[in-house]
């Protein structure tokens, strides 16, 4: 799905404004952008917060935006680039988990088949580097060409292809070493 803006109205000094129609255009990205947001850092507030960084940035600085080339993309590079100066903050202050945060999610595991594979595959997922979650998520999850994610991430092309296949190879041998959810046997019908 390519979005592009074609027209542009620009102020005195040349630089392109955003238009109603270019607000709207951003508005219909936002769920998509939620979505990415809330694959990336797993809890809906902080998601909630790296999309309301996002869509600051991107107003705020849309004279940068080039009339004619792809809004979507546009949007979730910027939101890339916040998640990840988002992470070097992180990892210069350290994280503080409050226990009761953590602990009723600790205390009921999942008993249907169902939510056991999710869990185990959120476990694999969770244990991927960075970079592999990031190319899963855009090419797998949200459906971008390999294009689309080689201009997000400032890879080349046969970067992205290789390193979404080496992320797939890497979830399937994390997924294979935890193994399925055992299930009891369905009891068999009398004949």
């Amino acid at each position: 799905m390519m979005l592009t803006i074609l027209s542009c109205r620009t102020d005195h000094r040349g630089n392109y404004m955003l238009t109603h129609d270019d607000a709207r255009a951003i508005e219909a990205q936002i769920p998509a952008l939620r979505r990415y947001a809330r694959a990336l850092v797993r809890d809906a507030e902080a998601a909630d917060d790296l999309v309301q960084d996002c869509l600051e940035r991107a107003v705020a600085r849309f004279s940068q935006f080039r009339p004619g080339t792809n809004l979507r993309t546009w949007l979730f590079t910027i939101l890339h680039n916040v998640h990840c100066d988002g992470l070097r903050r992180w990892r210069r202050q350290g994280v503080h988990v409050p226990l009761e945060e953590w602990e009723p999610s600790a205390r009921a595991p999942a008993n249907q088949r169902g939510a056991a594979r999710l869990r185990d595959f959120r476990r694999a997922f969770d244990t991927l580097a960075e970079s592999d979650r990031q190319i899963l998520l855009l090419v797998g999850l949200e459906g971008f060409s390999y294009e689309e994610a080689s201009q997000m991430l400032d890879l080349a092309v046969g970067t992205v292809k290789s390193r979404l296949f080496r992320a797939r190879e890497r979830l399937r041998a994390i997924e294979t070493a935890y193994g399925e959810p055992r299930v009891p046997s369905q009891p068999r019908a009398a004949a």
